[in-house]
């Protein structure tokens, strides 16, 4: 993790903060805080506990977020509170690496996920939560729930594009995840 962490911000800087106080906000996302753009998609990605675990396991372990073709680093191999990762999402020269910190997980018996918050140097500022749940009768909801604001100047300057390309990521993130369960 140390590695890692040098890595994102270079000998003799200091390790990146979260850039936002609303930490935690997204475990109960009927309530995100004013001030922000909202974020909620959802999507059945399968059927029956054995779909459920799939699910579970590629959301915390990243393999989702791998299998849409976004580049993750973290020295951990699943979420758990206080892991740090970048997301770097793009081509070449316009792959944008993201740092973030895991802020809560849940490994439950019918919801498994987390939610990780941005980090200094992060485009955004705000926290993303990707969870699954199995439903009474049997349904696999993955649901993204995030709430964000822009933090840099590339991202002031994209206003009102950036909410529909999160959003297109949260459905693309949904449909990764229904082909790996389906897989």
């Amino acid at each position: 993790m140390t590695r890692l962490m040098d890595s994102l911000s270079g000998p003799g800087h200091r390790r990146p903060s979260l850039t936002y106080r609303e930490v935690g906000a997204t475990r109960t996302p009927e309530t995100l805080p004013a001030g922000y753009h909202h974020l909620r998609h959802s999507a059945v990605v399968g059927h029956g506990r054995a779909a459920f675990e799939t699910a579970g396991a590629a959301v915390t372990t990243w393999r989702m977020h791998r299998a849409s073709r976004a580049r993750v680093r973290s020295d951990a191999e699943r979420a758990e509170p206080g892991v740090r990762l970048e997301v770097a999402l793009g081509a070449g020269p316009l792959r944008i690496g993201v740092p973030c910190e895991v802020i809560w997980t849940a490994y439950e018996e019918n919801r498994t996920g987390f939610a990780y918050g941005t980090l200094s140097g992060h485009p955004e500022c705000g926290e993303e939560s990707f969870v699954v749940e199995l439903e009474p009768d049997g349904t696999v909801r993955f649901t993204v729930t995030a709430f964000s604001r822009p933090a840099a100047w590339y991202t002031r300057l994209g206003g009102p594009v950036i909410p529909p390309l999160q959003h297109a990521y949260a459905r693309l993130l949904g449909r990764t995840l229904g082909r790996l369960v389906k897989a």
